[in-house]
């Protein structure tokens, strides 16, 4: 299925990896493919593992707010939904990047593979497995 423009009259991020389209929670993919890749971002409040986490999380939704008010920010819908409902998407910033790559790149975020079980809690400031 090709990517459809979605159209939001508001778009404000969530947090760091999820994004509301006119009240209705989407999930970016970054450069991945619906179930294949994505990106993941460090979880806020009682979901963090740490403070850290938390921290982290903060910084990551700051950049998300930042980049959604990019003139010229498309959101391209996937026709699929993760395991919450929420649908696939990707937010492409002018000249094609997307919003979850320039996260990854800027260590607020990391790649997504469905064999990923990772934690933020960090005490060296990475993140690692989960046992």
């Amino acid at each position: 299925m090709d990517p459809v423009i979605i159209s939001c009259a508001v778009l404000l991020a969530v947090d760091g990896d999820t994004v509301k389209c006119d009240g209705v929670n989407l999930r970016p993919m970054g450069d991945g493919a619906p179930y294949v890749s994505g990106f993941d971002a460090p979880d806020l409040g009682w979901r963090a593992d740490c403070p850290a986490e938390h921290r982290r999380a903060i910084r990551a939704l700051a950049r998300m707010s930042e980049m959604l008010q990019t003139p010229g920010l498309v959101v391209l819908g996937s026709g699929q939904s993760d395991v919450y409902g929420r649908p696939l998407v990707w937010l492409a910033l002018p000249g094609g990047r997307t919003v979850g790559s320039v996260l990854i790149e800027e260590g607020l975020a990391r790649e997504w593979r469905p064999s990923t079980a990772a934690t933020w809690s960090l005490r060296s400031g990475a993140a690692r497995p989960r046992s």
